[in-house]
């Protein structure tokens, strides 16, 4: 039953001290939902206005009303179920060809949109700094469109790691190599700055290569691009090669 007290607590999931308090987060959408039990995640139970469309009979569904779901979903335009799953200790490996390392990002669509490039590219790993944005936030999980279930996502001191990784350390930055013609090794951590400060100073003293996004427009004024899109951009031409 969807009790006043219960839709209290699902509420306060979208922040990060109570997502840790109930140890819980919600996953919204039917399409996302039914792949979970394909993953190590538990769901510990589901609320949807239609119940048989999920198929799930093996997990607690509570059936409820159009007016329910939208107090305990963070879309602006719920769908169809919402469910409460367990949060997971992380998995970290330690040998794996491409990793991603983020350095300070703040935007959880920016997190979210990375972590399913990293999904669709074969990356295994993603390493965050302790103070990008938590990958259970609601926002991160809704633009992951269900790629956070297969990419391991760590929470560390990147400067530890990073001076104690034997692989290439390569870094965006704007006077760096073009990377189109950059060579990029068998092994490494490709590394992605804030969204407004870039790759901090005691990170970017850590890099092995820098490159850079060549702007191709003739005006030339735009300044940079936002984060996701420049993952996008060079990890496309680091898979095209492969």
């Amino acid at each position: 039953m969807l009790t006043a007290h219960k839709i209290k607590i699902l509420q306060s999931l979208d922040k990060k001290k109570f997502r840790q308090k109930y140890n819980l987060f919600l996953v919204e959408g039917n399409k996302t939902i039914k792949e979970i039990p394909l993953s190590r995640y538990k769901i510990s139970e589901i609320f949807s206005v239609n119940p048989s469309e999920l198929g799930i009979k093996e997990i607690s569904t509570t059936e409820i009303t159009p007016n329910e779901l939208k107090k305990i979903s963070f879309l602006q335009h719920p769908k169809d179920s919402v469910a409460v799953c367990e949060l997971l200790e992380p998995v970290f490996s330690q040998d794996v060809p491409v990793q991603l390392i983020l350095d300070g990002i703040q935007d959880p669509g920016n997190l979210g949109t990375i972590i399913r490039l990293a999904d669709w590219f074969g990356i295994e790993q993603i390493i965050c700094s302790e103070d990008t944005v938590d990958f259970y936030n609601p926002k991160v999980i809704q633009a992951s469109m269900g790629s956070f279930l297969r990419v391991n996502i760590n929470y560390q001191n990147i400067e530890n790691y990073l001076q104690n990784s034997g692989a290439a350390i390569i870094g965006t930055d704007m006077d760096g190599e073009n990377f189109y013609q950059f060579d990029f090794p068998e092994k490494f951590n490709l590394i992605f700055g804030n969204e407004g400060n870039g790759i901090r100073p005691n990170i970017e003293q850590l890099l092995t290569h820098k490159i850079t996004i060549p702007r191709f427009g003739k005006s030339k004024s735009t300044e940079s691009l936002n984060v996701s899109m420049a993952a996008g951009i060079i990890l496309g031409q680091i898979f095209s090669e492969k």
